[in-house]
């Protein structure tokens, strides 16, 4: 099943210009055949992101991936803002993504606060921000379930 997504980038220092993790989510949900709707670079802010999320939502999106923002920085915020959000959230998610980045990475996979959950009828993705993190989690996780997921939240 092919999906419709849309790419949120959460960033106080990244801009269209200087978004590789942006783009290269926009390349990996195409290639694996789903629709890309749109795609922006926002601040990390709450307003923001809640703004970027009603802009994919009136896209059509069924799925959005937001990078950036999970980190243990004083400004990032994208994982209590999409949190409190959340209809369910998919804890496996994350703990998944965790076990991969330490088998990459090592401790300091532990820093990151990557999860994911439902909203309204949509799939939601919190992903850090370095292009290496984005990779992993899209081709080990999200695109292998991505159809599977949006299916369960109609039934």
């Amino acid at each position: 099943m092919h999906v419709s997504a849309y790419v949120v980038t959460c960033s106080d220092s990244r801009d269209e210009a200087h978004d590789g993790s942006g783009k290269d989510l926009r390349e990996g949900l195409a290639a694996a055949g789903h629709t890309v709707a749109g795609h922006t670079v926002v601040k990390d802010d709450p307003e923001a992101i809640r703004g970027a999320l009603a802009q994919a939502q009136a896209a059509g999106a069924r799925a959005v991936l937001f990078t950036g923002g999970t980190g243990i920085g004083r400004r990032d915020c994208t994982v209590e803002t999409l949190r409190a959000l959340f209809d369910k959230e998919l804890p496996g998610f994350g703990e998944l993504f965790r076990m991969l980045s330490y088998q990459r990475i090592g401790s300091p996979a532990m820093m990151s606060r990557a999860t994911a959950g439902t909203y309204q009828g949509m799939i939601l993705f919190a992903l850090p921000g370095s292009p290496q993190a984005v990779k992993l989690a899209l081709d080990a996780l999200i695109l292998p379930e991505l159809g599977h997921a949006v299916r369960e939240l109609t039934r």
